[in-house]
Protein backbone atom coordinates (compact mmCIF):
# COMPACT_ATOMS: atom_id res chain seq x y z
CA UNK A 1 0.00 0.00 0.00
CA UNK A 2 1.35 3.49 -1.12
CA UNK A 3 1.92 6.28 1.28
CA UNK A 4 -0.35 9.33 1.57
CA UNK A 5 0.94 11.97 -0.34
CA UNK A 6 1.25 16.08 0.52
CA UNK A 7 -1.55 16.81 -0.99
CA UNK A 8 -3.49 14.23 0.33
CA UNK A 9 -2.51 15.36 3.61
CA UNK A 10 -3.31 18.94 2.33
CA UNK A 11 -6.91 18.08 1.42
CA UNK A 12 -7.73 15.92 4.47
CA UNK A 13 -6.60 18.62 7.01
CA UNK A 14 -8.25 21.47 4.97
CA UNK A 15 -11.67 19.38 4.72
CA UNK A 16 -11.36 18.84 8.93
CA UNK A 17 -10.91 22.44 9.01
CA UNK A 18 -13.45 23.74 6.93
CA UNK A 19 -16.07 21.40 8.39
CA UNK A 20 -15.22 22.26 12.37
CA UNK A 21 -15.63 25.70 11.21
CA UNK A 22 -18.72 24.54 9.72
CA UNK A 23 -19.93 23.15 12.83
CA UNK A 24 -18.81 25.87 14.53
CA UNK A 25 -20.78 28.46 12.92
CA UNK A 26 -23.93 26.22 13.39
CA UNK A 27 -23.59 26.02 16.82
CA UNK A 28 -22.18 29.32 18.20
CA UNK A 29 -23.17 32.24 15.63
CA UNK A 30 -21.73 35.18 17.29
CA UNK A 31 -18.56 33.52 16.75
CA UNK A 32 -17.75 35.67 13.87
CA UNK A 33 -19.09 39.31 15.92
CA UNK A 34 -17.12 38.09 19.39
CA UNK A 35 -13.83 37.45 18.06
CA UNK A 36 -14.09 40.11 14.70
CA UNK A 37 -16.41 42.72 16.47
CA UNK A 38 -18.48 43.71 13.59
CA UNK A 39 -22.11 42.94 12.76
CA UNK A 40 -21.44 42.86 8.90
CA UNK A 41 -25.44 41.44 8.67
CA UNK A 42 -26.57 43.70 10.77
CA UNK A 43 -27.95 40.99 13.12
CA UNK A 44 -30.34 38.99 11.55
CA UNK A 45 -28.11 35.98 10.50
CA UNK A 46 -27.71 35.41 7.41
CA UNK A 47 -24.40 35.88 6.85
CA UNK A 48 -23.70 32.94 9.74
CA UNK A 49 -25.91 30.80 7.22
CA UNK A 50 -24.09 31.84 4.06
CA UNK A 51 -20.84 30.52 5.92
CA UNK A 52 -22.24 27.44 7.06
CA UNK A 53 -23.01 26.60 3.45
CA UNK A 54 -20.29 27.83 2.15
CA UNK A 55 -18.12 25.89 4.56
CA UNK A 56 -20.12 22.29 4.37
CA UNK A 57 -19.63 22.69 0.13
CA UNK A 58 -15.84 23.45 0.90
CA UNK A 59 -15.35 20.65 2.87
CA UNK A 60 -17.26 18.11 1.20
CA UNK A 61 -15.36 19.07 -1.77
CA UNK A 62 -12.28 18.86 -0.49
CA UNK A 63 -13.10 15.49 1.64
CA UNK A 64 -13.98 13.72 -1.85
CA UNK A 65 -10.66 15.10 -4.03
CA UNK A 66 -8.74 13.92 -0.63
CA UNK A 67 -10.61 10.21 -1.36
CA UNK A 68 -9.70 10.68 -4.57
CA UNK A 69 -5.87 11.12 -4.42
CA UNK A 70 -5.91 8.40 -1.58
CA UNK A 71 -7.49 6.38 -4.44
CA UNK A 72 -5.23 7.47 -7.18
CA UNK A 73 -2.04 6.55 -4.63
CA UNK A 74 -3.53 3.25 -4.01
CA UNK A 75 -4.40 2.37 -7.64
CA UNK A 76 -1.12 3.11 -9.20
CA UNK A 77 1.20 1.36 -6.23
Amino acid sequence: MAKAGVWFWVEATLAALTGALGLLTLVWREWIEAIFGVEPDGGDGSLEWAIVIVLMAASLTLAFVARAEWRRRTVTA
